[in-house]
């Protein structure tokens, strides 16, 4: 019979978040959705959940329930990492793996066959645990019979647990709790007031009111529990990089000779990921110098390709930004393939005039000569202080732009950061407050204050803003810092 695991990273994005503040870890840590005082809390830890700080409520509440608590925000892109390196770890132990697209820390695992490779599931589950803990992960592992069982055992231990037939997996389903189930704040607590505490008492529930009661979320989780919703596994595709290696006879400096020879390791891999219907995503090339040191660089190109003059231009790029301190004497690269897509032509599809694939192109140059994270964009999200109203994030993909009628041309705040300090505001000022310099001529018009004050549940902020209008025509945006006394420039409209 068939069998499905379930791997439990228990609260991944606060262990990612305290990966990050070591510090934190005798703390009560919750995640958030923006570091503010309204925001909500997602993710809690036990010593904050001590103080009664659960997922849904504000973090200005639980600051008032506990004054040392501490609060992050955690990020589709740390999370979408962590998701890929721990899928990474767990293909040595199951070719099948689907990590849930709903609740990031959660992942299914084919586990049928694996006796002719391990004593039991046992050891097999128990090295599994051992590898994640490896990594920084705390993380269970329960072996089942069906995709839910497995889940929701995970989710009620604390140690690995292998089910011995599916009886026994039903049993255990009956006596979960629903607290241990990732549910919506609100059903998880009109299911308590109603006095149901584990999912025995929710299967019992009549189906055909589940719906209507209590909405489309509790009706899935009862389909679930009940067996009546099954799905297959979906796992992600096994793609296992290309590695090849040269012995150079002698050392070797020129960059030329050296392409010379990564044109042969490169063809060879090119042909192997080309029959397994791939395209190459990236490069990673290792250089180890007569003196005994190494080197490394990664390229990757605009979008997967099997194109060798392109690798080889952003290789050349790349290595002409290297200073090796001897001459090479071992070259080792590798590809990381990506399954080709097969896209039918559309016969009459609009062409826009921007050719966003050749800027894909211009932008894998400057990553292959500036670094991995030279091209970003700033993404804007909700904050206190206007610095931190956005943060700069990389640009993967640039998007077709959306037109739209435009009655008014937008003025353009550039922001300085961080803030220049202008010097002390003299009392009596002859010709005018000089705030640019001579050269820019004495303030005409202020307007303002504009006041931004708060941030007392970390430091607290009291700002004056204000737009000032030199006579050279400049308009610029400054503050005045209440705590520190001091005026700063902080922008420009342009």
């Amino acid at each position: 019979m068939d069998q499905t695991a379930c791997v439990d990273i228990q609260n991944l994005p606060l262990q990612v978040l305290l990966r990050s503040y070591p510090a934190w870890k005798d703390d009560p840590v919750v995640v958030v959705d923006r570091d503010k005082p309204n925001g909500t809390v997602l993710y809690v830890n036990e010593r904050a959940r001590a103080y009664r700080i659960l997922p849904g409520l504000r973090y200005g509440a639980g600051l008032g329930l506990c004054r040392g608590l501490r609060g992050g925000v955690v990020n589709d892109e740390e999370i979408e990492r962590t998701v890929n390196l721990v899928t990474a770890r767990l293909w040595s132990y199951s070719p099948r793996i689907e990590p849930s697209p709903r609740e990031p820390g959660v992942f299914w695992l084919d586990a049928s066959g694996l006796l002719q490779l391990y004593p039991s599931l046992d050891d097999w589950a128990q090295e599994i645990r051992r590898e994640l803990g490896s990594i920084g992960f705390q993380a269970v592992v329960a072996v089942g019979f069906s995709r839910f069982g497995s889940y929701a055992a995970a989710k009620a231990t604390t140690q690995n647990i292998v089910f011995q037939n599916p009886e026994q997996e039903q049993r255990h389903l009956y006596s979960v709790p629903i607290g241990c189930l990732a549910l919506d704040p609100k059903l998880r607590d009109i299911l308590f007031e109603l006095g149901i505490e584990d999912l025995g008492g929710f299967i019992e529930l009549p189906a055909e009111s589940i719906r209507k009661r209590f909405g489309a979320e509790a009706d899935e989780l009862h389909r679930l529990a009940r067996g009546n919703c099954w799905t297959p596994l979906n796992p992600r595709v096994l793609l296992e990089p290309v590695e090849r290696i040269d012995i150079l006879d002698y050392p070797e400096g020129n960059i030329d000779r050296l392409l010379a020879r990564l044109f042969g390791l490169l063809e060879s891999i090119l042909r192997e990921v080309s029959g397994r219907h791939e395209k190459l995503k990236s490069i990673r090339i290792w250089l180890k110098l007569d003196d005994g040191r190494k080197q490394h660089a990664t390229v990757s190109p605009a979008m997967p390709t099997l194109d060798i003059k392109q690798l080889l231009e952003l290789l050349r790029l790349r290595l002409e930004n290297i200073s090796l301190s001897s001459g090479v004497v071992e070259l080792k690269i590798r590809g990381d393939g990506a399954a080709a897509s097969h896209r039918q032509l559309d016969l009459f599809r609009e062409v826009p005039q921007r050719n966003i694939e050749a800027a894909h192109r211009a932008f894998a140059r400057i990553r292959s000569q500036l670094g991995a994270d030279a091209v970003v964009y700033a993404r804007l999200h909700g904050a206190h202080l206007p610095e931190a109203q956005y943060h700069w994030e990389t640009l993967k993909r640039l998007r077709h732009p959306r037109l739209r009628p435009i009655l008014t041309r937008p003025l353009v705040r550039r922001m300085f950061s961080p803030p220049i300090e202008l010097p002390p505001r003299e009392r009596n000022e002859p010709d005018g407050w000089l705030i640019a310099g001579v050269s820019e001529g004495p303030v005409d018009e202020v307007k303002g204050p504009h006041l931004v004050s708060g941030g007392w549940w970390m430091r607290e902020v009291s700002r004056a803003y204000h737009y000032v209008h030199t006579r050279s025509g400049r308009w610029l945006w400054i503050y005045h810092d209440h705590k520190r006394r001091r005026w700063f420039l902080h922008g420009e409209v342009q």
